[in-house]
């Protein structure tokens, strides 16, 4: 049957599919509930999805790179049951959208992912070229990635993996953007060792838990379907990234799936990596 659009759009609450209890067309908190500050300059609330984890892996990479300024409390946020709506995370990002970062040092709110990698980039003046030409191509291919995200997650991923029912046009549309989005990384990364060029940057630690991990398999089972393994560049782009142990421990934090040993719910000190039980 044809859907025919009603004249005024109203709110089913059950409809929706595996989000439907989280989703809404209105802002706002919908609970009392402080946000916990912990002892680090940077306080980060937070749950480790590809956004979140750009944020953790930037902290990581500025604690590993010798920034102590970057030490950080990460918070877990539960935005499956609704946490993201409490007031004290809503005051920090009215969006009610995680990762948010409150700077104790500068009581500067920060968020989404994108301007939290710039805001840590710029004040620690790491991970962000400052010759005019390189920083402008870094900032080139994060915006491209913020921009093209939505594309990948509440396009592709929404209607391949969550919608409750299958259809065919919303799925053909979004595979077909998805894979245009690969092709365009792959071929920029045939002539560069990393997304901007030759350095490792912000643009890299936003656009690895989007699109390294759809061609590693490791979002939505959607390997196979995508033929992911003819992107070879965006492959050998992601294995070194991967490889960091930064970004390990980054994509670590926050999270709660997943193998035991690959997971910490909540970070608070450095030596709290040391308490994920290793791997069999």
């Amino acid at each position: 049957m044809t859907y025919k659009p009603p004249k005024i759009w109203k709110w089913d609450t059950a409809n929706g599919g595996q989000f439907a209890s989280i989703n809404r067309p209105i802002a706002g908190s919908t609970h009392k509930k402080e946000l916990p500050v912990g002892k680090h300059p940077m306080q980060l609330y937070s749950k480790g999805t590809p956004n979140g984890i750009k944020v953790t892996v930037m902290l990581e990479e500025l604690l590993a790179s010798g920034h102590t300024g970057a030490e950080y409390d990460a918070w877990l946020i539960e935005i499956n049951d609704g946490a993201q709506f409490g007031s004290g995370f809503v005051d920090l990002n009215p969006n009610s959208k995680i990762p948010a970062l409150m700077d104790k040092e500068t009581g500067i709110r920060i968020f989404e992912s994108g301007s939290i990698l710039l805001y840590l980039a710029e004040k620690f003046n790491a991970f962000l070229s400052k010759d005019i030409s390189e920083r402008t191509e870094a900032l080139n291919w994060l915006f491209w990635l913020q921009g093209s995200a939505p594309y990948l997650g509440g396009g592709f991923g929404h209607f391949y993996a969550y919608a409750p029912e299958k259809l065919e046009y919303p799925i053909n549309r979004f595979t077909m953007e998805v894979k245009r989005q690969l092709d365009v990384l792959d071929k920029n990364l045939e002539k560069r060792r990393f997304i901007a060029g030759n350095y490792y940057s912000i643009a890299d630690m936003a656009t690895a838990p989007w699109y390294g991990n759809l061609v590693k398999g490791l979002q939505y089972n959607a390997g196979d379907f995508l033929d992911v393994g003819t992107y070879k560049n965006v492959n050998r782009w992601a294995d070194e990234i991967y490889a960091r142990p930064a970004y390990k421990r980054g994509r670590m934090v926050n999270r709660t799936r997943g193998e035991p040993s690959e997971r910490l719910a909540e970070r608070h000190n450095s030596h709290d990596f040391d308490t994920i039980p290793k791997p069999d």
